[in-house]
């Protein structure tokens, strides 16, 4: 991994240790908090990078729709909901209500 990658990375891990349990964070928001809301796609090359899912929990980040991934690393998506509901989210068809659940930090950064 390159050097800029690998600080950039462990920005957005930062970021995302910080979201409270019971609330979810879309990647745009987590890439506005890291800097540049440009690099969303960025922050699901690190999360699937992720090498702690225990430390970082990753499974907290949704898409801008609330959706889960169908690639999520730990698990797969059936997985990342698992973990959701545990956190106490619901999950309905894959999607999280974020008008609900998204964790507010950052939000100004995004409109």
């Amino acid at each position: 991994m390159k050097s800029a990658n690998r600080g950039t990375f462990e920005t957005i891990y930062e970021i995302v240790r910080r979201i409270p349990k019971g609330q979810v964070a879309t990647y745009g928001q987590i890439a506005a908090l890291a800097g540049n809301r440009r690099l969303a796609r960025v922050v699901g090359y690190a999360l699937h990078a992720n090498p702690d899912g225990d430390l970082t929990p990753c499974y907290r980040v949704v898409n801008r729709e609330g959706r889960v991934s169908k690639a999520f690393v730990f698990g797969g998506e059936n997985r990342q909901i698992a973990l959701l509901r545990a956190d106490g989210i619901e999950v309905k068809d894959g999607v999280v209500d974020l008008s609900r659940y998204q964790w507010k930090e950052g939000l100004h950064h995004l409109f």
